[in-house]
């Protein structure tokens, strides 16, 4: 039976040979006494081991550079989730209305897309039998059942296929992430199928397909971001500018900050006259949500100020208490 040695084993074994070296200097040394020419022996093994000192630096560093790689890789793979995490909630919290159904779907979504980017994670490291008990594990689950049966089937044809075939699945898979804008994760992928398959042209030409994604991404949502401007839509060009915050630089941020900041000034009125209309048809729930959102929205406005010392009273207009508020 064979051992798995661990991979740091080899950085041992240098410094093993740099050590034997060294002492083999020293003992050269110290009994060469006069005689010049075994004085001078330990001399070779020095510059040897010397030279073994710098190999074995050089490969340490560019472990540390991989290991570092790999850590930055996870840490923006876990970014991009949380973003996709913190934009669901996003959207369920401005939602008030939003039904108990709905709900349920967004929150299944979320699931969805969380479970498949594991099980793919998984059997891209051809990890299989982690996989299938992964699979095994979702489909004990009523909801998912559909999404196991999905993954089952990517599973047995990815185990079944020739490396030509594994890589164009998960170029496949690459492709479903550039297209929901997943950049992290798409990054990720590209890189450890590079790594997997560093003679596949293809798996090299995700690279640039990858930036071009990005870079028209950008380039739509600059489009959207001025066309909802010149159309005073205050409303989508903050949903716009939230994405394209993400794809700019900083000297491009500079550039589209009093754009931004009008926008902003323009939101915030509206829902200052929004409120006050609420507040003087005594449409109480009206007014409790559009002050909620203002406070949520603008947390550090003067508006928001007032709204929240009203806040209390609101809520009781709100549930048809008889108690007076001053506007």
């Amino acid at each position: 039976m064979r051992v798995k040695l661990p991979k740091t084993l080899w950085l041992v074994q240098w410094h093993l040979i740099f050590v034997a070296l060294m002492i083999l200097s020293v003992i050269l040394w110290m009994f060469g006494g006069e005689d010049t020419m075994l004085g001078e022996i330990y001399l070779i093994p020095l510059m040897v081991a010397a030279g073994v000192g710098i190999f074995a630096i050089i490969l340490l560093l560019y472990q540390i550079a991989e290991i570092l790689t790999n850590q930055q890789q996870a840490i923006d793979h876990i970014s991009d989730g949380l973003i996709v995490s913190k934009n669901l909630f996003e959207q369920i919290g401005q939602s008030v209305k939003l039904s108990e159904p709905a709900k349920t779907i967004a929150y299944r979504d979320m699931d969805t897309q969380y479970l498949r980017a594991s099980v793919m994670e998984k059997l891209h490291r051809q990890d299989y039998k982690a996989t299938y008990t992964m699979i095994e594990a979702i489909s004990q689950r009523n909801e998912y059942k559909a999404l196991a049966d999905e993954l089952k089937i990517a599973a047995d044809n990815y185990r079944d296929s020739t490396e030509q075939g594994k890589i164009n699945q998960i170029i496949g898979y690459i492709d479903r992430l550039l297209e929901q804008y997943q950049w992290s994760t798409a990054s990720m992928q590209i890189e450890s199928l590079i790594k997997n398959y560093p003679d596949s042209e293809k798996a090299k030409a995700l690279r640039q397909k990858f930036i071009d994604k990005k870079e028209q991404r950008k380039r739509q949502l600059l489009a959207a971001w001025d066309e909802a401007v010149k159309r005073d839509d205050t409303d989508r060009s903050l949903v716009v500018l939230k994405e394209l915050d993400t794809y700019l630089t900083p000297s491009e941020g500079l550039a589209l900050q009093e754009a931004a900041s009008e926008v902003f000034k323009n939101k915030l009125h509206n829902l200052g006259v929004r409120f006050s209309l609420a507040v003087s048809d005594k449409q109480w729930a009206d007014a409790l949500q559009t002050g909620q959102e203002i406070i949520r929205a603008f947390p550090n406005s003067r508006m928001a100020d007032e709204i929240r010392e009203k806040l209390a009273t609101l809520k009781n207009l709100a549930k048809n208490k008889p108690e007076e508020v001053k506007t």
